[in-house]
């Protein structure tokens, strides 16, 4: 079971790391997205894999070897 810990027991500076790791992992989250809507090869393999599913080209996940 996972432990929560409340913001009131947090110390300033566990507080400050908290919110300074949040901060990082969104502004790498949202780097890597722009990354990737600018690169023309990504769009396209987005519409394709969207094109692919509308067209029931798919397969189930007991088809894919791992």
């Amino acid at each position: 079971m996972e432990t929560v810990t409340k913001l009131k027991d947090l110390t300033v500076e566990e507080f400050k790391t908290l919110i300074s790791d949040t901060i990082r992992e969104s502004m790498e989250d949202l780097l890597e997205d722009l990354t990737a809507l600018s690169s023309k090869e990504y769009l396209s393999s987005i519409r394709e894999a969207r094109e692919n599913y509308k067209h029931g080209r798919v397969k189930s996940i007991e088809e894919i070897d791992v």
